[in-house]
Parts: structure tokens; sequence; C-alpha cells
């Protein structure tokens, strides 16, 4: 029999190969049923909360204390276990944090380590990069709508182990970046909500006015700022609006920008985003692929455009493109008719009333799709022009700053990937001996 040559994977890591559940690493399957959603209680993680090696808890489904219960009879989630996808987007992973009480769903399961020769928090770590790949593509079964793994399956995976000090020092580099990433997309977070309390003072609640109307000076506004706002409210088309303010629709200030191009006709490097880039609920847009793998025709954006995600449209995608590029065709581009109504239409195309709005007005029933000439068509409350140009100068320096954190994490990111397989490979000697506690 002729000698099959060695992996060259495992040519390049100067740490022994070893099967997960010949070094103290168990796996946990979960409850192959579903509960009842509630409207508060505990949180029951599902495969869209698994998102990037994060858990994203924005639209998570809430059970009852008995469902939880029920849930964890079995086992018990507990902080740093490692969940697992192991269908559709099969090897994802996300870490439970410090406090978090939740249920783990269907298709997922837990992975955790008796500490006696894998560390915890480098399990993390090891089950993402080209070994664990490699690994996931040896024992995958591609499936006719959906690629799995089978729990049985999970615990042969041959990773490099190094010495627990070396795991820990490894961890703790990886780990640093990661957090000063966590730190960004949190920023982001405060900025954007406090961007959307601003709008929904001025414009929904209309807070301003009738602080005026009451004879007191607008919270947290100076004088000039409150001189922009009316004192009186009127009632024009039954809605009840500040005086001198109109109604309108979403065409009188925006406009759904159409530039078809071919990705074979572009650098190849050019910035792709797709649906699967875009984050629900949040208008900081922070991945995005590359032209080199886009096939069929797409549309053309330029950086602090919008992106609207028009498939699904309850999905709730819309956000700011932080850089030119390329996008889907089941995404909108949409940008203000003027420059200063920009944070305007962002805050309103990006509202829940808004995609409820356009979720609506869409069509098809399995894979229903917005469409602009119904979107145009949402009414919306229009105040002066110098008062939109003053939130608007008040708001562009924030949504900068969200865009700097972008680009910040983004950096950060492609350093902690890199980093990641030359730490597992040995390829970056660590002795396990010195102290890393930042990584600058």
């Amino acid at each position: 029999m002729t000698e099959q040559p060695p992996n060259q994977i495992q040519q390049r890591t100067i740490y022994p190969l070893k099967r997960l559940c010949d070094v103290g690493v168990a796996l946990y399957d979960c409850d192959h049923r579903t509960p009842k959603p509630t409207k508060f209680g505990y949180p029951y993680i599902a495969i869209p909360q698994i998102q990037q090696g994060r858990l994203d808890l924005s639209d998570v489904r809430r059970i009852s204390k008995d469902d939880y219960e029920s849930w964890i009879q079995r086992n018990k989630p507990q902080t740093g276990d490692i969940i697992v996808t192991r269908r559709a987007r099969v090897g994802d992973t996300a870490v439970i944090p410090p406090g978090l009480e939740c249920a783990i769903g269907q298709n997922l399961v837990i992975l955790r380590s008796d500490g006696t020769q894998v560390d915890q928090s480098f399990l993390r770590w090891a089950l993402r990069g080209p070994f664990y790949e490699r690994e996931m593509s040896k024992f995958l079964n591609v499936g006719a709508i959906f690629d799995s793994l089978n729990c049985g399956d999970i615990p042969k995976f041959e990773l490099p182990i190094p010495p627990l000090p070396v795991q820990r020092q490894i961890a703790n580099i990886l780990g640093c970046l990661e957090e000063k990433i966590v730190v960004c997309h949190r920023m982001n977070e405060t900025f954007e909500a406090t961007a959307r309390t601003i709008f929904q003072s001025w414009f929904v609640n209309f807070d301003p006015v009738l602080a005026k109307a009451d004879g007191r000076q607008p919270e947290g506004m100076d004088s000039a700022t409150a001189t922009l706002f009316p004192s009186d409210i009127e009632e024009i088309e039954d809605r009840k609006i500040p005086k001198g303010w109109s109604m309108g629709t979403l065409e009188r200030i925006a406009d759904n920008i159409r530039r078809p191009v071919n990705p074979e006709q572009i650098d190849p490097d050019t910035p792709y985003i797709g649906l699967e880039h875009m984050p629900q609920h949040s208008i900081a847009l922070d991945q995005w692929g590359s032209a080199s793998t886009v096939e069929s025709g797409k549309f053309e954006f330029r950086k602090n455009e919008f992106l609207f995600g028009k498939l699904r449209p309850y999905f709730h995608k819309v956000g700011i493109a932080p850089v030119d590029g390329i996008c889907s065709t089941d995404i909108l581009v949409i940008s203000p008719k003027k420059d200063s109504w920009a944070s305007f239409v962002i805050c309103y195309i990006s509202s829940n009333e808004f995609v409820e709005f356009s979720n609506q007005g869409s069509d098809g029933t399995k894979m229903p799709r917005s469409n602009w000439s119904a979107m145009k068509r949402y009414p919306i409350i229009i105040p002066p022009e110098d008062t939109v140009i003053k939130f608007n100068s008040m708001l562009i320096p924030v949504f900068e700053r969200i865009n700097a954190n972008i680009h910040e994490a983004h950096t950060l990111t492609q350093i902690r990937d890199s980093l990641l397989p030359k730490l597992m490979s040995g390829d970056i000697a660590l002795n396990g001996t010195e102290n890393f506690t930042e990584v600058k």
C-alpha cells in the first residue's frame, strides 16, 4: 500500500493532535423539542443567537420558569461552556457569559472540559480556525437542504493540545483582543441608543414642544436649540403634530439608489455586504466579505449610504455602509435627498415602526420581500429644515464614532484571526511562563 502523505496542517503544528474525548472534553446534547415562547422569562438559545463566536440575545426567545427548569434537568449550561451549532451554519460557536441563566435549543450542543488536560478558556479558541475547520469538513454530513454534524462525531475531533500553561497564555492573548473588540461593539450600542433617544424625544414624543407649551425650558437643551421648536400642537390629517410642521412621505426626503454592477468587472477585493453580514436591530454594519466570492450581478453602494435588507424585512437588518462596495440585490440602497437630512432618514428607516410597515407591504409568503414602491409611501412628520440641520449636526459625530469603532474592531479581528492559527500551530513559540495581561 502506498503511504499517504501526512496532513499539511499536522506538519505545521508542534503540539500533539488529540481527540477531544481523550482529553476530558465532554459533549452535552440538548432537548430535541421546542418550548412555548413567553413575553418574559429565561433566554432560549437557538442557532440565530450564535453569531461569529458571540451570543446575540437581541431577538432571543423567552421561555417560562417551568420550561426552563425542565430544559436544564439533563444539563444546566454553565459559565464558559462552548455552544456549537451542528446544523445549518455548522460549527459556529459562542461562549456562555458569566451570570447568564439560559436553555439551549435544538441542533446545538455544549462542549465542556473537566480541566485536567484542556483549559476551558482555551477550548473556545481551539474550536476556531483551520484545525477545527479541517475536522468539521472530515465529519460533515452534506444534506440536500442543511449540512449537519453528528453528536457522536464532534468528540472525535483531533485538535492541537499544548501544555496547560501554554493553553492559558494563548487564551489570554486572544481573549485580550476579543475584549477590545467587544468594547467597540458595546460603545456602538451606547452611541446608537443615544441617537435613537434624541430622535424619539424630538420627532416622535415632541418633548421640547410639550415643555415649551407648559412654559418650561426643554430638558438638556440650550436656549438657541429650543427656539427651533414651536410651543403649540396642531392637528393635520388626523395627526397631532407641532405647529408649523407638515405631513409627507419618505420619498420626499429619500431615494432608492440603483447602481447595477457586474462583479466580474470590479476589483475582487472590493467589499461585499450580503444579508448574512448584516446584524439585526443595529445600524453598525461591522462585517463584510469581498467581491471575489460573488458571481451574479449586484448593486453598488457608497460609504455612509443606508442599506435595508428587503428579504424577510421582519429580521430588521438596516444600517449605515461603513465602506464603499457592492451589496446583494436583496438589499436596498437608500440615500437622503440632502446630506443635512441623513441622520433624520436613518433614524426613521431603522425604527421598529418603519420596519413593521415594510414587512406589511412585502410580497411573498415564504420569502417575503419589501419593495421601494411601497416603502416610499411611508407617512412621516416633516419638521422645518433648520431643526433637521441641528439634529444632523449633533448626530453626525456620533455616527462617525460608530464607524471608527467598526474599523477598529475590524482591524482587531483581523489581527486575532491571523494570530489564532499561528498560536495553535506553534509558529509563535510560547513557553507558558510569561504573564500577558494586555495586548496593545
